[in-house]
């Protein structure tokens, strides 16, 4: 059974109906080393503005909040929303939406994007859109992060695979870091080419 794009709302509408932790990412080893690989890849210690679409539950959001002097969380699923509300309800930094990606998009400029686990569940008219806002809503130090599972998921024709292929094809960035392993991928781009160590010897 392939999922039409139509129905993607929908289907996280029930998966949160059912769950509030679907994927099991709170607790589950290769959830939480997944976390700590994206939190890692980061270049910049600190951003004064990021966004994460597709947030899930919350998890990484809470995790990312610390490193944010603003971060915007926001997910297709209005239970997700809730439930992140709920996760970082003490994190004052951080505002959680209802949003669909691209087509909702934060104003003004961003300092990191955080593409997790969300790309194979938009069709490639969409990945485009999200490359193009990424390329506008970027600053001149902005990085993107994207990280996604490498196995097939039941109901979704792409990979992790398949979406970081297409993201390399479209990114009008430098490639800053790649990571793989047989279960994840992991990218980072950045409008700065500067590695880590240079950013730092140069402050």
């Amino acid at each position: 059974m392939t999922i039409e794009n139509n129905d993607t709302k929908q289907y996280f509408d029930n998966l949160y109906r059912d769950s509030e932790d679907p994927w099991k990412i709170r607790n589950r080893w290769y959830e939480r080393r997944k976390r700590a690989l994206t939190l890692a890849s980061l270049p910049h210690e600190h951003y004064a503005r990021a966004f994460e679409p597709g947030c899930g539950n919350g998890e990484l959001t809470a995790l990312l909040a610390p490193r944010c002097g603003e971060l915007i969380a926001s997910d297709i699923a209005q239970e997700a929303v809730e439930l992140t509300r709920r996760r970082v309800a003490e994190m004052a930094n951080v505002t959680v939406a209802t949003m669909s990606t691209p087509e909702d998009w934060p104003d003004g400029k961003l300092d990191l994007v955080v593409i997790s686990e969300m790309g194979y569940y938009v069709d490639e008219p969409q990945l485009w859109g999200i490359v193009e806002r990424l390329h506008e809503s970027l600053s001149p130090d902005g990085a993107v992060v994207a990280c996604h599972w490498r196995r097939p998921i039941e109901g979704w024709t792409q990979t992790g695979d398949d979406v970081h292929a297409k993201l390399r094809g479209r990114m009008n960035l430098p490639l800053l870091g790649h990571y793989w392993d047989d279960d994840l991928v992991l990218d980072v781009w950045t409008t700065n080419s500067k590695t880590v160590y240079q950013r730092e010897a140069s402050a």
